[in-house]
């Protein structure tokens, strides 16, 4: 019986093949998606769950509690130290300092070769080693990273820098100042961790590289290089870690406003939670989870649209398997077996069209899912588990709809429409296709029109024709101030500035100053920003008060943005002019002789900071040049050659300031792909269904469109038959779509403190886009039965 189900199935899929085509299309592309979005959710889940004792290892970070909660991945570079030393909560503590794109020089014989290293270098304690799963290969673990200037690599670094040469024995420099002896090789280290360093040097060696981050007494602030994990004795409760830390806050912190809480971070949270610069929120991958459910609804609906329409066709089929003894399960397990080889179809070109697109995926996400993935167990299971769900939920309703005809209404063709689930059920099915689809055009229209309100918004300084050029390491006020000197000769330099970052950037120097001669600390974290008297014209910020900056190499004076103005309640700028500040521990001081207009000093997440400006050279990082861009080529090349001529033994690099902010919305940037890719999938299985439905209700109303052209109907009124009842229930759907796409868009908002409404005109893009594709859908079919022959229509009857 089986066997014969499969045979009739075979011929009847392929006497009917366009609609089986139609069928498979849809039902790959949403199969297609479903898998891509399982990779993608199930690479994100396997991050750093393969270490053992995962579920007892913890990274210590900070909650910062001053006017509101702050939250850093740091923590005061001694706590890990004394926490091992005082109390017996861990089996392992281990402190890492990671520094950003290091440039290390590899000397052999004569010849030089220099690296940035993209994915930076670590300085760990050797316990770091016990608490993460990454197999040595080579070196000997009892002495690992025991001793000052020793370090391990891995596999690829030891390729990159010695060839096929054994890298153990061999030294290398960091940023020119640091040699370090390579002791042992890692193994490569996979994709599905959040720790990319490909070099580890011994911790002992971080007090030669950076004094401040190695001392015992560095309590006084936090840089987010400085990480410490710990993994607990099996019986401690992290509560118990938690509450005895804060025995170091009283002891070493007692006067700070800004009041630390060290909590502990389980090891599965690390990735995901973005307070702490986690990469990829839960909440992504509930989004990407529910496209990827609706996609499989849209796919399914569209089969069961199709099926429905199509069982009028087999009515006298049915009619005579039943005169003949076939019972209801019969023709259902018939249509089931059909459905399932649609589905087998349907998964083999959905696994081969996402083995395909993985490469584009990988690129889009910034993913390293290999193409092994597709035969992992759970995948397969997924596969399974997918193609049965999907053949019972497209199937099922069909199969009972042709299990329930009358054989004698079957025979006499007297099965109508009504007979077969009717309009009204196809109508149903129709309006929750466009529904999702609409509430995804909805989304991804929001998303763009805050892209653009974030990129084209006035952020209070000018970010464009600004390149960013990084000091040498090297560098001292002297050079500093020569180079400045020889790049303000360069045709095409506007203006240059010296300072640690531009307006906007995720790097801050956060800082409690004390205000007006106070004893007190002011109770809100303020923003450090170095730069000489050049900042403000270069940036193009707007003084509303006072002056701008003496030239000067040392702290003497100080301007603030309006928001600092605002929190010490100075609503006129011209009020806080002259008053007193002390920062950083009281080392710099000067009054205030100016007040510039609120700039956006982050992304459109977060709230304008307190900014101070003042001219400190010692935390000077970059020079910040303004070029005209009808001389970019050559401005560059100056400024290089000039770069290179005095750093000779560095890399030179720069980037352009607006690439920069660009990247505060790279997240922002994936989403908006995402949700294009997956709408334009989503409107395409639904044309691909109401093409069908279209043209199943032509030849149904071959006879009606006949009768109507031998009474004078014109070509647009035959149209309007097929159009108003399209248009009705893309209406309906619309309807159902538009506050369930408001709600969620209007949430996702919620994330950013500056963000745009969600007006109506965002709603009427969302329809008229619809119905323009929906009418470019139906128009061609629907033409097609318009000019055709009314007579060979009526004798066709």
């Amino acid at each position: 019986m089986l066997k014969n189900y499969f045979h009739i199935a075979l011929r009847n899929l392929r006497r009917n093949s366009a609609y089986v085509t139609v069928n498979i299309m849809g039902l790959s592309l949403g199969i297609a998606c479903a898998l891509i979005i399982f990779s993608v959710i199930r690479f994100h889940l396997s991050f750093d769950n393969f270490h053992a004792g995962s579920e007892r290892t913890y990274r210590i970070v900070t909650e910062m509690h001053r006017d509101d909660i702050g939250y850093s991945p740091a923590v005061p570079p001694p706590l890990g130290k004394f926490l091992r030393n005082d109390y017996a909560f861990s089996e392992r503590i281990a402190r890492i300092a990671t520094f950003d794109e290091p440039l290390i020089t590899i000397k052999k014989d004569e010849q030089i070769r220099k690296f940035k290293e993209t994915d930076g270098l670590a300085f760990v304690e050797s316990e770091y080693f016990q608490i993460f799963n990454y197999p040595l290969l080579k070196g000997n673990k009892v002495e690992l990273l025991q001793q000052p200037n020793t370090a391990i690599i891995t596999e690829q670094i030891a390729r990159k820098y010695f060839g096929n040469e054994n890298p153990v024995g061999k030294t290398f420099t960091l940023d020119n100042k640091l040699e370090l002896q390579v002791t042992g090789v890692l193994k490569d280290l996979p994709a599905n961790t959040d720790r990319r360093a490909g070099i580890y040097a011994s911790y002992i060696s971080l007090k030669t590289f950076d004094e401040w981050l190695y001392r015992d007494e560095s309590w006084g602030g936090l840089r987010d290089a400085l990480q410490c994990y710990i993994q607990l004795k099996p019986s401690v409760d992290p509560k118990q870690v938690e509450a005895a830390a804060t025995a170091y806050v009283r002891k070493f912190r007692p006067n700070s406003k800004n009041v630390h809480h060290y909590k502990l971070q389980p090891s599965s949270e690390i990735h995901f939670d973005s307070r702490y610069d986690g990469p990829m929120e839960k909440r992504n991958l509930w989004i990407l989870a529910i496209i990827g459910l609706f996609l499989i609804i849209t796919a399914c609906v569209n089969f069961i649209n199709l099926a429905t329409a199509q069982a009028l066709k087999r009515s006298r089929e049915v009619g005579v398997r039943k005169v003949l003894g076939g019972m209801k399960s019969q023709v259902f397990w018939q249509f089931i077996s059909e459905t399932v080889l649609i589905t087998l179809l349907a998964m083999l070109v959905a696994i081969t069209l996402a083995y395909t697109l993985l490469p584009f995926v990988n690129n889009l996400f910034q993913t390293e899912i290999p193409g092994s993935t597709f035969i992992n167990l759970n995948l397969i299971l997924f596969v399974v588990i997918l193609g049965i769900v999907v053949a019972f939920l497209a199937g099922s309703y069909p199969g009972l709809v042709l299990a329930r005809f009358q054989p004698v209404h079957a025979l006499k063709g007297k099965i109508s429409q009504q007979n077969v689930g009717g309009f009204n059920t196809r109508r149903t099915l129709v309006i929750t296709q466009f529904a999702i689809s609409q509430i995804l055009i909805i989304g991804m229209i929001v998303i763009i029109y805050q892209m653009q309100f974030a990129k084209e918004s006035d952020l209070g300084f000018k970010k464009d024709a600004v390149v960013m050029i990084p000091l040498g390491a090297d560098s001292t006020g002297t050079k500093m101030n020569s180079i400045r000197n020889e790049f303000q000769k360069l045709q095409g330099v506007e203006n240059i500035s010296l300072c640690f970052m531009a307006p906007a950037s995720d790097n801050s120097w956060g800082n409690f100053v004390k205000f007006n001669n106070s004893s007190e600390e002011v109770n809100f974290r303020t923003s450090i920003k170095s730069a000489d008297d050049q900042y403000i014209p270069t940036f193009g910020l707007q003084i509303v008060a006072g002056r701008n900056l003496l030239p000067s190499d040392t702290v003497k004076e100080y301007v603030v943005n309006e928001a600092f103005a605002r929190k010490l309640q100075f609503n006129d700028p011209e009020k806080i002019i002259g008053k007193h500040i002390s920062a950083n521990g009281g080392n710099l001081n000067g009054p205030i002789v100016g007040v510039v207009k609120d700039f956006h000093d982050q992304s459109f997440h977060d709230e304008i900071t307190p900014i101070v400006i003042t001219t400190f050279k010692n935390d000077y990082s970059n020079y910040a040049i303004r070029i005209n861009l009808k001389q970019t080529k050559t401005t560059l090349a100056g400024i290089e050659k000039i770069w290179s001529s005095n750093h000779p033994d560095q890399i030179y690099e720069y980037q352009f300031l607006d690439e920069n902010i660009a990247k505060f919305y790279a997240t922002e940037e994936v989403m908006l792909k995402l949700i294009q890719t997956f709408s334009i999938i989503a409107i395409f299985i639904s044309c691909l269904g109401l093409f069908g439905l279209v043209k199943f209700m032509a030849a149904q109303k071959t006879r009606e469109i006949g009768i109507r052209k031998i009474l004078g109907s014109s070509i647009s009124q035959i149209i309007w038959i097929f159009g108003k009842e399209f248009a009705k229930l893309i209406l309906i759907a619309f309807v159902i779509a538009a506050p369930i796409a408001w709600w969620l868009m209007n949430n996702w908002l919620q994330d950013f403190k500056y963000r745009i409404n969600i007006g109506a005109s965002i709603f009427l893009i969302a329809i008229a886009g619809t119905f323009l594709i929906a009418f470019l859908t139906v128009c061609y079919q629907a033409v097609r039965a318009a000019l055709a022959n009314p007579v060979m229509s009526l004798r066709s009857e």
